[in-house]
C-alpha cells in the first residue's frame, strides 16, 4: 500500500520504488544504490533516492502514530467508529494530532463537567433553535445538586458548545487555511529599543503572508527573539468567524446570540491560538528548509571547486596585532615552511615582512599565494600585490574564504596532523590547502562552520547537519577517493565507512606502505563483505595490480567487464577504441551476453573511455591575480570579472577583489525572470558583471549580469 502511494506521488514505477525500499531496508547506502543499482531503481539519483526514503519513513511513522493515538483514545473510552475512521484516513501527522488534541488531557474540562452534570441535552437545545425565548424554562429542567440555578445551567451548556466548536477538526483545518492565506504580518520596534540595529527596515513594516520570502521570515523571527521587534500576525477575523459559524451551521447548529458568542469565544481563545502557533511553525519550517537548501547548494558548489594542480602555495592567515601567519605547501598539500610576518598595523614591519616572504618563496619555490578573507585581508592583499609589482615576481595570488579555518586549527584533526605547530599556523595551512585540494581540506571541518549560506544559525541544527552531511557524502562519492592518499576525514564520508573504519584503513596503509588492490580492504578490521560492497567502487587504487581499481567500475562487475572487452576484441590498454568496436552493434544484446544491465554497461563504457575523469574539471577554476582593486577604481558602467562567493534568496555576492563583495540582486541576474538565484549561478562561478552603482560611504557595490 505504501509503495504504490509513494510511486504515484513521485511519478515513479512501483517496481522501482519497491526495489529501492528493499535495498534501503537491507542496509545499502544511498551513494551505492545511486551508482551501482540503477537497474533496480530506474536510474534514480541520490536526491530522488533520499526523498523517496524520507517519504517512506514518514508514512511508516505516521501509521505508527495513528495506532498509538487510537489506542490512547480507546483507553479513555472515547473512541467512536467515526473518529477511528477519521484518524486512519489522516494524511499528515498534524491532522492526526488535531484529531487527538481534544482527548490528550486527562484532566476534566469545563465541558466534561457540564456533560457529567447532565447538560448535554440543554446544549443540544441551544444549538438546535434560533428562538431562545423558551431557554430559561428548558434550562430549569436540568437543575440538580451540581447545577443549582438557571444561569449556571445555561453557562455550563455554553461551555459544551464552545468546546465542541473549538475541537471540531474541520473548523480547525479551515481556520488554519485562512490564516495561511489572509494573514498580514506587521512589525514594529519595541519601545525599550533605543540603539541602532540591523532590523531598522522592519520598524514600521507590514506584508501579506503569501508574499513574505523565507529570508525575511527568518530575519523577522530573529528580531522578535532578540526582543528588538514586536511581531503580530493579523488574519481576516471576520472571514474566520464566518468560516466557524458556516461550518457549524452546515452540521446543524442554528445561529442565535449564544451560538454566535460561543463561536467567537472558541475562535479567539482556542482555535486562533492554535492556528497562529501552527502558522508560525509552518513559516519557520518552510523558511528553514529553504535556508538549508540554499546552504546545501552553496556547500556543494564550494566542495566541487577544482583542484589547483602543479603549484606550490603560500597560505596567509591575515591579522593586525598578532601578525600574518603563513604556511607553504606543495602540490600534494605537504607542509614545506611556516612563520609569522607583520606587514599590517600596529607593527607595520613591511620591509622585514618582505624579506621573510621572499626568503620562503625562494626556499620553497612558491608559485601562488592564498590570502584568507578575514580581518586585515585587504591590507595583506595590498602588501602582496605591491611586492609582486615592485620585485616583478612571477607569482599570482587569490583570496580564499577562511570560514571554519579556526574551527579546524583548534580541532582534533589539526592537532593530530600537526601536534607540534601553533593553532594559528594550522589555520594558514588550511587556507593554502583549500586551494590545492578544496574537497580534501574542507571535509575536515564541520559543514555548518564553512559558512556559505543565509541565516544558517537560525535554523534547526539537526536538520541542517543532516542535509550538509548528505551533501558532503554525495560530493565525496561522486568525485571518488584515492585509497592511498586520503585522510581519515575524507574516507569517513565514503559509502559504508565510518570514522572508525576510516582510521583503521589509514593505520593499515601506514603499516603496509600502500594498497595494491581494492581487495586488500578486506584485511581491514571491521570491513566485511557488506561494507566492502558499499565502499569498494568509490575507493580508487592507482598503479595497482588491477587497472579497473582506478575506475568507478565496481569489483562485482570486473568479470562481466572483461567478458564485454573480450566480445569486442578490445583490451584495457586500448579502451579508446571501444566506441568504434561498438559501432552498429546491438548494445542491449551485448549487455545481456556480458551479464550487464544497460545502465551499468553505459557507466562501465564511460569509465573505460575516460578512466581519469574528474567531475570538478568542468567547473570554473580559481581566479588568480597580480594587482589589487580599490573602491576608488570602480566606476559605474565598468565591466569586471569576479567569483560568486555566496548565493542567497535575494541575489548573489561576487568577489571583485574589494574589501566587501558586490551584490547582484535577483532582478539583475539575467535578462529573463529568475525564480531563484541558484537557478542561474552557483558558488565558485566566474562571472562577468557590470557596475550599477557605488556607495563609497558604506563600501557597497551594486552589480548586474544583464546584457541590456
Amino acid at each position: 500500500m505504501f509503495i504504490e502511494k509513494i510511486a504515484n506521488e513521485f511519478s515513479l514505477k512501483t517496481a522501482n520504488v519497491k526495489n529501492l525500499i528493499e535495498l534501503h531496508l537491507d542496509g545499502n547506502t544511498v551513494p551505492f544504490i545511486a551508482r551501482y543499482r540503477k537497474e533496480m531503481t530506474g536510474g534514480m539519483d541520490a536526491e530522488e533516492i533520499r526523498a523517496v526514503i524520507e517519504r517512506y519513513e514518514y508514512i511508516v511513522h505516521l501509521e505508527k502514530r495513528k495506532e498509538e493515538v487510537i489506542e490512547a483514545i480507546r483507553e479513555r473510552e472515547k473512541l467512536t467508529p467515526e473518529l477511528e475512521k477519521a484518524i486512519r484516513a489522516a494524511e499528515t501527522l498534524k491532522d492526526v494530532e488535531d484529531l487527538y488534541a481534544p482527548y490528550k488531557s486527562k484532566r476534566k474540562t469545563k465541558g466534561d463537567i457540564a456533560r457529567e452534570a447532565g447538560l448535554l441535552p440543554l446544549a443540544d437545545f441551544i444549538r438546535g433553535t434560533e428562538d431562545l425565548s423558551g431557554l430559561e424554562a428548558e434550562a430549569a429542567k436540568y437543575l440538580n445538586e451540581a447545577v443549582t440555578d438557571v444561569p449556571a445551567a445555561i453557562e455550563m451548556a455554553t461551555d459544551i458548545i464552545t468546546e465542541d466548536i473549538g475541537r471540531d477538526p474541520e473548523v480547525r483545518i479551515r481556520i488554519r487555511e485562512l490564516y495561511a492565506s489572509t494573514t498580514m504580518v506587521s512589525c514594529e520596534k519595541r519601545k525599550e529599543v533605543t540603539d541602532r540595529t540591523s532590523y531598522e527596515d522592519y520598524y514600521e513594516y507590514e506584508e501579506k503572508i503569501t508574499t513574505l520570502p523565507p529570508h525575511r521570515v527568518l530575519a523577522i523571527f530573529r528580531g522578535e527573539r532578540e526582543k528588538i521587534l514586536k511581531v503580530k500576525l493579523n488574519p481576516d477575523e471576520e472571514l474566520c468567524l464566518a468560516a466557524v459559524t458556516g461550518i457549524s451551521a452546515q452540521k446543524g447548529m442554528k445561529l442565535n446570540s449564544i451560538t454566535l458568542k460561543c463561536s467567537n469565544t472558541a475562535l479567539k481563545k482556542t482555535i486562533s491560538v492554535s492556528a497562529e502557533l501552527d502558522l508560525r511553525s509552518t513559516l519557520r519550517d518552510e523558511a528553514e528548509l529553504k535556508a538549508i537548501d540554499v546552504f546545501a547548494k552553496n556547500l556543494k558548489s564550494l566542495l566541487l571547486t577544482p583542484k589547483v594542480k602543479g603549484k606550490v602555495i603560500m597560505g596567509i592567515d591575515p591579522a593586525y596585532r598578532t601578525g600574518c601567519k603563513f604556511a607553504v605547501v606543495d602540490e600534494t598539500g605537504r607542509l614545506l615552511d611556516w612563520g609569522v610576518m607583520y606587514p599590517t598595523k600596529p607593527q607595520e614591519d613591511v620591509e622585514g615582512s618582505r624579506r621573510l616572504f621572499l626568503k620562503s618563496m625562494e626556499k620553497c619555490g612558491v608559485t601562488a599565494v592564498a590570502i584568507g578573507n578575514g580581518t586585515a585581508s585587504r591590507e595583506t592583499e595590498e602588501f602582496v600585490a605591491e611586492l609582486i609589482k615592485d620585485k616583478e615576481l612571477k607569482i599570482t595570488y587569490t583570496i580564499v574564504s577562511e570560514a571554519g579555518a579556526s574551527v579546524y586549527s583548534a580541532g582534533e584533526v589539526a592537532a593530530r596532523e600537526f601536534p607540534e605547530l601553533d593553532v594559528t599556523i594550522r589555520g594558514a595551512i588550511s587556507i593554502a590547502r583549500r586551494v590545492v585540494d578544496p574537497l580534501s581540506e574542507l571535509v575536515k571541518i564541520e559543514p555548518r562552520s564553512i559558512g556559505v549560506g543565509m541565516y544558517q544559525h537560525d535554523v534547526n541544527p539537526k536538520k541542517l547537519g543532516e542535509s550538509l552531511e548528505y551533501v558532503v557524502e554525495d560530493v565525496v562519492n561522486s568525485v571518488g577517493v584515492d585509497l592511498n592518499t586520503a585522510s581519515p576525514s575524507l574516507l569517513q564520508y565514503v559509502a559504508g565507512l565510518t570514522k572508525s573504519t576510516a582510521e583503521k584503513i589509514v593505520a593499515l596503509r601506514e603499516r603496509i606502505g600502500r594498497f595494491m588492490s581494492r581487495r586488500q580492504l578486506m584485511e581491514v578490521d571491521g570491513i566485511g563483505q557488506q561494507t566492502f560492497l558499499q565502499c569498494a567502487g568509490f575507493l580508487k587504487v592507482y598503479d595497482g595490480e588491477e587497472p579497473m581499481d582506478a575506475m568507478f567500475i565496481h569489483p562485482e562487475s570486473y568479470e562481466s567487464t572483461y567478458s564485454l572487452l573480450g566480445k569486442l576484441n578490445v583490451s584495457l590498454k586500448n579502451t579508446e577504441l571501444i566506441r568504434l568496436a561498438l559501432k552498429s552493434k546491438n548494445l542491449k544484446k551485448i549487455a545481456e551476453e556480458a551479464g550487464l544491465g544497460e545502465f551499468t554497461m553505459k557507466d562501465i563504457l564511460e569509465n573505460l573511455e575516460r578512466p581519469d575523469r574528474d567531475i570538478r574539471d568542468s567547473l570554473d577554476p580559481v581566479i588568480f591575480k597580480k594587482g589589487v582593486v580599490n573602491l576608488e577604481d570602480i566606476k559605474e558602467g565598468m565591466t569586471l570579472q569576479g567569483k560568486v562567493t555566496n548565493v542567497v534568496d535575494f541575489g548573489a555576492f561576487v568577489d571583485l577583489g574589494l574589501k566587501n563583495d558586490g551584490l547582484v540582486h535577483i532582478s539583475h541576474l539575467a535578462d529573463k525572470f529568475v525564480k531563484h538565484p541558484s537557478d542561474v549561478v552557483s558558488v565558485g562561478d566566474n562571472v562577468h558583471v557590470r557596475v550599477l552603482s557605488v556607495d563609497k560611504d558604506r563600501g557597497r557595490v551594486s552589480l548586474t549580469m544583464k546584457t541590456r
